[in-house]
């Protein structure tokens, strides 16, 4: 997502358009996987490149795309649903639809769990609404020794109503996981953790509102921001999060046989 240079800058309207666009748009996308519900494709990108652009796509009856929206928003039931997520927190906010924030991720051993400080934005319209992210450099959050720190190149959420008090869950991502992975590892993400993890969204969603009722109901800053109390932090002090800059660790000699992704780790 970048607009080149080295400055962080917020997403704009042309932005979400073309996050929109490569949701809906099937040119240039393969199928990888199409069952129970889930969709997932992938981009071929240049050869021998470690960076995967994947996409994939939900029908989640029953759940309104507000609910999903605010799911998708809420740090606090995030531990509720997310196994994979080892810690989330915000950093500080931008803008009244934009902030940073941290998030780390378990990975399955003997692979190093991963990290990342992502600049985040969102835009509800109308019934539908979508979250976009990519990675940026903040002082007080360089990489830390027990994680590698992976790079979003563009990350999002694009959730469409139905129509029937349902409503369709896209989510698309290019990351750079910082590391020469294995081939099966990249293969098991499109074929099993990825429709895992958006099965637990849906789940997650038709679950929420009765959490919600017992965890502050009212408390929702992602939609009135004068309850947002993060410290306001300036463009000035991030700056874009280049892939050279980080280390890159060799773990395409990992084998499947010593590292099992199990139902509870997709």
């Amino acid at each position: 997502m970048s607009k080149g240079g080295e400055v962080a800058y917020i997403p704009d309207d042309s932005d979400f358009s073309s996050f929109r666009h490569q949701c809906e748009s099937q040119e240039g996308w393969s199928r990888q996987y199409n069952k129970g519900g889930v969709t997932v494709w992938s981009q071929v990108q240049e050869e021998n490149a470690t960076v995967q652009k994947i996409k994939m796509q939900i029908t989640c009856k029953d759940v309104a795309p507000e609910t999903l929206y605010d799911v998708l928003h809420d740090t606090h039931y995030r531990k509720k649903w997310d196994s994979n997520m080892i810690e989330t927190y915000d950093i500080g906010r931008l803008t009244v639809n934009a902030d940073v924030g941290y998030y780390s991720w378990r990975c399955p051993s003997p692979l190093k769990n991963r990290d990342f400080v992502t600049l985040r934005s969102w835009l509800p319209l109308g019934n539908d609404y979508m979250i976009i992210n990519y990675s940026v450099k903040h002082p007080k959050h360089p990489p830390r020794k027990d994680f590698v720190r992976a790079i979003s190149l563009q990350t999002g959420y694009l959730i469409k109503a139905t129509g029937n008090k349902g409503c369709i869950l896209y989510y698309l991502t290019q990351v750079d996981p910082r590391g020469s992975l294995p081939k099966w590892v990249v293969n098991k993400v499109s074929q099993y953790v990825a429709p895992k993890a958006m099965k637990k969204i849906y789940k997650a969603g038709l679950k929420y509102a009765e959490w919600k009722q017992r965890h502050e109901p009212g408390f929702k800053p992602w939609m009135y921001p004068e309850q947002n109390t993060l410290p306001n932090i300036s463009l000035a002090e991030l700056s874009l999060q280049h892939a050279e800059s980080l280390e890159n660790i060799d773990e395409s000699g990992v084998s499947e046989d010593r590292t099992r992704i199990s139902d509870e780790e997709a």
